[in-house]
């Protein structure tokens, strides 16, 4: 006996009621008349409750007796499984009527690529048709990856789907504008007519999806490369001395620049010039350092016979009063106007404008002191003011 029939005949059975206690007389006819009873009443019982419904799953009917008193109970007897994303109706709590109709359908997985964009989706539609019209999706002009008539199974499928966009190209002083589905702005190009050569290019990357309204300009360029000589710096390296006086520097070997052969790559967009781009460098000649010597030998604070006098009115009157003054010849230069020689011809090292002007007014006393005030034959004088 089915499930269906042992819960009638438990209904029936909680239908029954005892009979009273009858007379000694009645004993025997007692139990043929509960027997009786018993059928007549167990047959009604199942006939009241036996319904006639018709349950459609995934839009195939059929009709078939049920027992159930609900739609809950009528998919568990005929082992009908639903879940999130299943669709039953009418609900599962609803009760059962003889000559009802119960519609159940299943949901099925979608991986669905819309216009580049990847989801996952559930339908209950059974078609590939059916399910873009549940999903909304505009399919005239479309691109799809599986017929419109293909069936969709419980295990779902995928589906690629790219919808009929307007794109507008700018390209060689024109503007076309082309309806497609393509998948990449390359293709979209072509289809309008549109070369790309060399290393054209377009505003956005050549390989991204195009988008409905959206404008591309195409970018002709033209490349070439230019090598260049460029000079390399050199290093100082300096080096304390203490046989110099402190401010003192002396370049003991000269720096000379390296050079060096740089790669650039020089394009032109459009007919437009762009800023070269490096590209890559090679070393022809290794730079080399310049090498100084730094005084630190303290200057002396006085010469004997010559602090007295007034040394910044001979400045003044010499350089006005300016350390790295340069006469027009070329020739006498810093403070008090010494030429080379006699400025080495009194311990200084390379020039005396290079000199701090501690050094200078120094040397200049020694100098007072070996000849007088002759070596300034105009501003002399200005020493005893």
């Amino acid at each position: 006996m089915s499930t269906s029939h042992r819960s009638g005949a438990r209904r029936a059975a909680r239908r029954r009621k005892a009979s009273p206690p009858a007379a000694e007389g009645l004993r025997r006819i007692v139990p043929q008349a509960l027997v009786v009873a018993f059928l007549a009443g167990g047959t009604s019982a199942f006939v009241a409750d036996d319904k006639a419904v018709q349950v459609s799953v995934d839009g195939v009917p059929r009709t078939l007796h049920t027992f159930a008193d609900d739609v809950e109970e009528l998919l568990a007897d005929e082992g009908l499984v639903v879940g999130a994303h299943d669709i039953v109706a009418p609900a599962p709590g609803t009760a059962l009527g003889s000559g009802d109709e119960i519609a159940v359908r299943y949901g099925r997985p979608v991986s669905l690529t819309l216009d580049g964009r990847r989801r996952q989706v559930w339908t209950t539609a059974r078609t590939v048709d059916g399910a873009l019209r549940q999903l909304g999706v505009r399919a005239e002009g479309a691109y799809l990856s599986v017929s419109r008539s293909a069936p969709i199974s419980r295990q779902g499928l995928a589906l690629d789907v790219r919808t009929e966009r307007a794109v507008t190209f700018l390209a060689d002083g024109r503007e076309r504008t082309v309806r497609t589905n393509a998948a990449t702005v390359r293709e979209a190009a072509e289809e309008a007519g549109i070369a790309l050569a060399g290393q054209d290019t377009t505003s956005v990357p050549l390989d991204s999806f195009p988008r409905d309204g959206q404008t591309v300009a195409v970018l002709r360029i033209t490349g070439t490369q230019e090598i260049r000589e460029e000079p390399v710096p050199f290093a100082v390296e300096r080096t304390r001395d203490p046989e110099l006086f402190a401010g003192t520097e002396l370049v003991e070997r000269q720096g000379v620049p390296g050079v060096r052969r740089v790669t650039y790559a020089l394009r032109t967009v459009n007919g437009v010039r762009q800023r070269p781009r490096r590209m890559g460098e090679e070393t022809v000649r290794e730079p080399v350092s310049q090498r100084v010597r730094v005084g630190t030998r303290p200057l002396p604070t006085s010469v004997s016979g010559a602090d007295g006098l007034n040394w910044g009115a001979l400045a003044a009157c010499e350089s006005g009063g300016r350390p790295t003054a340069v006469d027009p010849s070329g020739t006498y230069g810093g403070l008090y106007q010494f030429d080379p020689g006699t400025w080495r011809a009194l311990g200084g090292t390379g020039v005396a404008q290079n000199a701090p002007a501690a050094e200078q007014t120094f040397r200049a006393k020694k100098l007072y002191v070996q000849r007088g005030a002759s070596p300034w034959p105009h501003c002399g004088r200005r020493l005893h003011q």
